[in-house]
């Protein structure tokens, strides 16, 4: 790859989301602006290799850019107002003057007036640049009703006239908890699906916000829990096989994002503004720590699922709950502990079967460990989980 090409390359993936912010938040039209910033890399791979690339590329792709946007006005018949044009920064000074406006164009994502489950897929596109068929290759939907879903979103926001800035302090706790979940829910998927990089989006986004919102606990706690996870991604799965996190080999776990995790975490913790996202970051942190002292501290998770409960009383942590009991007070108490919450997580609940098989296992009731496998299985949906199973159902069946 030529240095031009390589300098393309960097301030597409560096700049994308600042400068399309940048000219999004003068335009109020994403899809004009991403048509201006699409032309101005084709001509930066055009121009650069025999003319040199220039001090400032940020500068310069943001110059053509504007360029575009002008020449598209005049072909409307009429010459854009002074607002709706980008100021220009000093095109050799190496450090740009347009502000940051990724939050602005994080914010507008995440507006109410966008269905919700078009949050992080309009996120990704906007400030990460990914494209829309790759987009609904991550999220399972058919590339063309996806791009016309975010056709439709981005009209929506320039015809309703979103303002691209900061919300007011008013509104602005619910509209960062909305970005926040969608950075969220991307990691999410990754947790299903490892292979794909959604993990280091998700990384980079909850790293982005945080810079954005440095005094944002839960930001901060958001962004150390993703970087707990995807420490110990190549642990996870081993051989097609899930891997449960206090069996996985700690070796495989990869310490720059584990101090990093540990470092937000602390700082988050300084705010003392705690909840969800720091919690969550704490279990994992807890796990983690089985990596200096060999042993996973259960008491300690025990009393972070209390806390993490009564903030969000999900199924997923009803049963991890019984599961931990389960390991401090023996196979029956965590048997009276799951099914005790049948009810309140429903029968199809995959992780209530896997972890009810695992404690009638212990119990050494092997033909009820069978059944609850079996209906585990059932109900799995991603391989990894589902060849897990089938291991463990082999440990328990008659000889």
């Amino acid at each position: 790859m030529s240095d031009a090409a390589r300098a393309a390359e960097m301030a597409a993936r560096a700049s994308y989301g600042r400068l399309l912010a940048f000219l999004s938040a003068r335009t109020s039209d994403i899809a004009q602006a991403e048509d201006a910033l699409a032309d101005a890399f084709a001509k930066a791979l055009d121009h650069w290799p025999a003319n040199g690339v220039p001090g400032n590329p940020d500068a310069w792709l943001l110059t053509v850019a504007r360029n575009r946007l002008t020449d598209v006005q005049r072909r409307r018949t009429r010459f854009p107002t002074e607002h709706e044009l980008p100021d220009m920064p000093e095109e050799e000074s190496s450090d740009p003057e347009f502000p940051d406006q990724r939050l602005a164009l994080m914010m507008v994502c995440a507006h109410p007036a966008i269905a919700a489950d078009l949050h992080t897929p309009l996120m990704l596109q906007t400030v990460l640049g990914l494209d829309a068929k790759h987009i609904a290759r991550l999220y399972l939907m058919s590339p063309a009703a996806l791009s016309k879903r975010l056709v439709r979103a981005k009209t929506k926001i320039r015809d309703a006239g979103i303002p691209f800035k900061v919300p007011d302090q008013d509104v602005l706790p619910e509209r960062s908890n909305s970005v926040l979940e969608a950075i969220y829910g991307l990691h999410a998927h990754d947790w299903l699906d490892p292979a794909e990089t959604l993990g280091e989006e998700a990384l980079y986004l909850s790293d982005l916000l945080c810079k954005l919102l440095p005094d944002n606990a839960e930001a901060l706690g958001l962004s150390a829990l993703i970087a707990f996870s995807h420490a110990r991604v190549n642990a996870r799965i081993v051989a097609g096989v899930l891997v449960p996190t206090d069996e996985q080999d700690t070796k495989l776990w990869n310490d720059e994002l584990i101090s990093y995790g540990k470092r937000h975490l602390s700082r988050a913790y300084r705010l003392k503004a705690v909840d969800r996202f720091q919690i969550e970051a704490a279990i994992e942190a807890v796990h983690i720590e089985r990596k200096q002292s060999g042993e996973t501290d259960w008491k300690a998770l025990n009393k972070l699922y209390h806390a993490y409960l009564t903030k969000v009383p999900t199924a997923g942590g009803l049963v991890a709950q019984a599961a931990i009991t389960g390991r401090l007070h023996g196979a029956e108490a965590g048997l009276a502990a799951i099914e005790a919450i049948e009810e309140s997580v429903g029968p199809a609940f995959q992780p209530f079967w896997a972890v009810k098989a695992d404690l009638e296992a212990r119990a050494g009731r092997n033909n009820e460990a069978l059944a609850c496998y079996e209906k585990a299985i059932s109900l799995a949906t991603d391989l990894p989980t589902i060849e897990f199973l089938k291991q463990r159902r082999i440990t328990v069946l008659p000889n």
